[in-house]
């Protein structure tokens, strides 16, 4: 079964962000076991060009710029997000039911 959004949505319990990782915590409902994931933080998955003379001119744009780059940590629309990242890291103590249609933890 391919991993999607929605088929580990429901999982979710939470999610920590500060400014060295990001902790998802994805509980099984069958089994009420917990999984926690940490993840380096990265404040943006695609390249961001910052040329020499943007940080001798204007450091603070740039810093806000590179800083304040939204990251992603849900969609349907997107393939790497941080809530997808952080399951594929723990997949394997999870393993697709057929019968319910959910993955449950092992």
């Amino acid at each position: 079964m391919q991993m999607t959004h929605e088929n580990i949505i429901t999982l979710v319990e939470y999610v920590k962000i500060d400014s060295f990782s990001i902790v998802c915590h994805f509980k099984c409902k069958e089994t009420n076991k917990r999984v926690i994931s940490t993840l380096a933080f990265e404040p943006y998955d695609g390249k961001i060009v910052l040329t020499w003379i943007d940080l001798l001119l204007h450091p603070i744009e740039s810093y806000k710029h590179y800083y304040h780059t939204p990251i992603t940590i849900y969609s349907n629309d997107m393939n790497e997000t941080i809530v997808l990242k952080a399951f594929k890291k723990v997949s394997n103590h999870f393993r697709w039911n057929q019968d319910t249609n959910s993955y449950i933890c092992i």
